[in-house]
């Protein structure tokens, strides 16, 4: 009973993960809060693939010698989640750096981070000449 509640608490973390992450993107202006928001739904994503992944009273999926092949088979845990989740955490850090490092160069461009004035500049996108 006590590993399903396990199961189900971070099933629901990773729900409100997700939840919050999702609404730093859509309601704050801060263009640092908007990139911590989209690193919550990554973190989100893969606690819920970690969290499907798991099994009850599972072994380890590798193979010994003194094991047998169908207690094995019936036993072990899913390996794809965490693989999935590990190359996701490679990524994920990689393109946070990237983002923090593109909101530094915003800063020093324009001063401010706030994505409302970020998105009314007119150095964004058109021509100063108008």
């Amino acid at each position: 009973m006590a590993i399903e509640a396990v199961q189900c608490g971070s099933l629901i973390t990773a729900a409100l993960l997700m939840i919050i992450g999702l609404v730093a993107l859509v309601y704050l202006d801060n263009v640092v809060k908007k990139i911590i928001g989209a690193a919550f739904i990554g973190d989100g994503v893969n606690l819920l693939l970690v969290s499907l992944g798991y099994r009850a009273n599972g072994i380890t999926y590798i193979l010994l010698p003194e094991m047998d092949v169908t207690n094995f088979l019936g036993h072990a845990s899913y390996p794809l989640p965490f693989a999935l989740v590990l190359t996701s955490i490679v990524i994920g850090a990689s393109t946070l750096a990237v983002m923090l490092a593109l909101s530094v160069v915003l800063y020093k461009r324009h001063g401010t981070l706030s994505a409302t004035v970020l998105l009314n500049d007119k150095k964004l996108g058109e021509d100063n000449n108008e």
